[in-house]
């Protein structure tokens, strides 16, 4: 199985990916450590990217889920996966679950305020909400809630 923990930035994915993965005991992947060198640049500068610049990188994210699709192997992947595009980019199959971390702007601005170390920068939570599209088909789960009740609610949704 592929769990895709999508949202927008300051939602919560890697926390709960780690999480989430260590409870599977299985390979975690951040998406956002393989986006080329040119996406960090230009989402440093705070400048969002937009769909060619999400294409190479959505091209190396769907060959990961399939070389571990292909092998059998779990794979927690954190994803903003922003689209409904994008996901069905992803890859979409009984195997591949999709987690999306909702919650309200505030609550991921102010995580963002708070965040050292990520070449994200807050002021770009604007143009994640303005691009993103709300999976009807996934599992919702609410955001505000603490990253081990989160995982709780995940394992219990895909009877893990």
């Amino acid at each position: 199985m592929i769990a895709i923990v999508m949202g927008v930035s300051g939602s919560g994915k890697t926390t709960v990916g780690m999480l989430l993965a260590a409870h599977l005991e299985c390979k975690f992947a951040d998406a956002d450590d393989y986006h080329p060198s040119a996406n960090v640049a230009k989402m440093r500068a705070g400048t969002p990217l937009n769909d060619a610049d999400r294409a190479p990188w959505l091209d190396v994210l769907r060959e990961l889920i399939r070389k571990h699709l292909k092998a059998n192997q779990n794979l927690v992947l954190a994803c903003s996966a922003l689209k409904a595009a994008y996901r069905e980019h992803l890859g979409s199959s009984d195997d591949v679950k999709v987690i999306y971390l909702k919650g309200d702007y505030d609550l991921f601005a102010e995580r963002l305020r708070n965040r050292i170390g990520h070449y994200m920068p807050p002021r770009l939570l604007d143009s994640q909400f303005d691009t993103l599209e709300e999976p009807h088909d996934a599992l919702i789960v609410d955001a505000t809630k603490s990253p081990e009740a989160i995982v709780a609610q995940i394992k219990d949704a895909l009877s893990l």
